[in-house]
């Protein structure tokens, strides 16, 4: 066997390796809380959401949020789902990218770099514009039976009792991509809206659908399933 090739083969493939790893890691993760008051107690869900600057040689992409929105079951049939998406005068898919970013300024009273994100600790509140659309559904099998929720006025949509507690950030361990399956590996991805609302895996306009009957205003313009989840 001529081993001749082999140190130059296996340093290729490990600058390979080594370069998609850059590539593709994650520059932070951010942990999204949702916290939701109803007359049987507090109601929480959370999820975990990967940001990935574009790190191409191209350099024709952009930031981009990878996860999913985050449902929370609040009992008695009632729910809602803060999703990946915010509204200016249309709908905004890009804002999820800097929440964390801008809520730890906020709560720090001074400029905080995308870099050192990875870095920070603590749970931070998200308010106001970084607050992400919040809906819900009559029935979850149901797109069109989606409605808009206030952050200040719940009830006048869920009912008497049901009261938005608060949302915060936190990041999380970004991990070892593509390895981040926990723990020390650092924290994965979180995963699971399309059990919650199972016409996300329709090939049709399901999720456009859900967006208009919330009237949310510029649907058309938008991937509209990336509200809800994005890979």
């Amino acid at each position: 066997m001529n081993f001749k090739w082999f140190g130059p083969i296996a340093l290729l493939a490990a600058l390979v390796v080594g370069d998609q790893i850059r590539i593709n890691r994650p520059a932070h993760k951010y942990r999204l809380s949702v916290d939701v008051e109803t007359p049987e107690g507090r109601k929480s869900a959370s999820g975990v959401v990967a940001v990935h600057p574009d790190r191409s040689y191209t350099r024709r992409g952009q930031t981009r949020t990878v996860g999913d929105a985050i449902f929370v079951d609040l009992g008695q049939g009632k729910n809602l789902v803060a999703l990946l998406a915010h509204v200016d005068t249309n709908l905004v898919l890009d804002d999820v990218n800097y929440v964390a970013l801008r809520a730890y300024t906020a709560a720090a009273g001074k400029r905080v770099s995308f870099d050192e994100m990875s870095r920070l600790t603590g749970v931070v509140p998200v308010k106001d514009a970084l607050i992400p659309v919040l809906v819900t559904f009559t029935d979850p099998a149901e797109p069109g039976t989606a409605r808009r929720v206030a952050p200040d006025d719940a009830e006048a949509v869920l009912g008497s009792g049901y009261r938005l507690q608060g949302i915060s950030a936190e990041v999380v361990p970004n991990g070892y991509w593509p390895v981040d399956f926990g723990g020390a590996l650092g924290e994965p991805v979180t995963r699971g809206i399309q059990a919650k609302l199972p016409w996300l895996g329709d090939a049709g306009n399901s999720a456009a659908a859900a967006l208009r009957a919330a009237g949310l205003p510029g649907v058309d313009g938008i991937d509209a399933r990336e509200a809800f989840t994005r890979k």
